[in-house]
């Protein structure tokens, strides 16, 4: 009895010790949410910051997404046509395309590439600038750190990947019409009208969704770590790697979520 006591002990303290920051990281949330709702009106100063973002996030991230949409969406066509064929399904490969590219597989590897990229980015920016007594200067002038660094950040990145999923579910459908020229020509006469026959106004909603939670929840955390950290360099690596960590399962934990209310309506 006396070890099943202990051991449910150290349970709770570990399970406690995870939440106990959770209060000042919804509260850091909020309070993001916030500036970045007035950021337009009150951080003029900032857009430089914003431009910026949006250049690493969307403009460059931009080839390789438009890549990985090609290969994905071409791939998916070949395999999936041939063997739906072999079945009589033909028609199905443009459900699955639309499904695959559009709903589901395109905003979580838009989201992890992003992640990869920025979170890791903005994490060890932040936390070099409050390592090196930068943010300390911002306060004394009087500035908000979180209006000022965090709001566009969370901004680019959202944007960032909102627009990025356009491009991928744009390149990943036209793909698979430029293979089929030369696969199966009969079928490539009708392969916009397949497509558009199974894009429907709830499916670009799910995906537009999914895009805009996956880039708050990306920015949040990233900035969130990147704050978070107190006088030692060696916190630096730690932040970004812990921002990366966090971004992945959120953007998991979020798009479980999204599924699942999707599923009631």
């Amino acid at each position: 009895m006396l070890s099943s006591s202990k051991t449910l002990e150290k349970i709770g303290r570990f399970v406690r010790s995870r939440f106990d920051s959770l209060p000042y990281a919804m509260g850091y949330a909020g309070r993001l949410f916030f500036s970045s709702f007035f950021f337009f009106v009150k951080e003029k100063t900032a857009y430089k910051i914003l431009i910026m973002q949006l250049l690493f996030t969307f403009i460059e991230a931009l080839p390789l997404i438009v890549i990985m949409a090609a290969a994905i969406g071409s791939g998916l066509y070949i395999i999936g046509y041939n063997f739906l064929m072999s079945i009589n399904q033909a028609n199905l490969i443009y459900r699955i395309l639309v499904i695959v590219i559009m709903q589901e597989l395109g905003p979580l590897l838009v989201a992890f590439v992003v992640t990869a990229r920025s979170a890791t980015a903005i994490a060890t920016e932040l936390a070099g600038m409050v390592v090196s007594h930068q943010i300390e200067s911002y306060v004394s002038f009087g500035i908000d750190p979180i209006g000022h660094l965090a709001a566009p950040r969370f901004l680019g990145v959202t944007l960032s990947l909102f627009f990025l999923n356009l491009y991928f579910s744009f390149c990943g459908l036209l793909s698979p019409a430029i293979v089929a020229q030369f696969v199966n020509p009969a079928a490539a006469r009708g392969f916009f009208t397949g497509i558009f026959s199974n894009i429907t106004v709830s499916g670009i909603l799910l995906s537009s969704a999914k895009s805009l939670i996956f880039g708050m929840v990306i920015s949040i955390i990233a900035t969130y770590f990147g704050f978070n950290v107190e006088r030692a360099s060696t916190e630096i690596p730690v932040a970004g790697l812990q921002a990366v960590g966090k971004s992945v399962f959120g953007v998991i934990l979020a798009d479980a979520l999204i599924i699942a209310i999707s599923a009631f309506f």
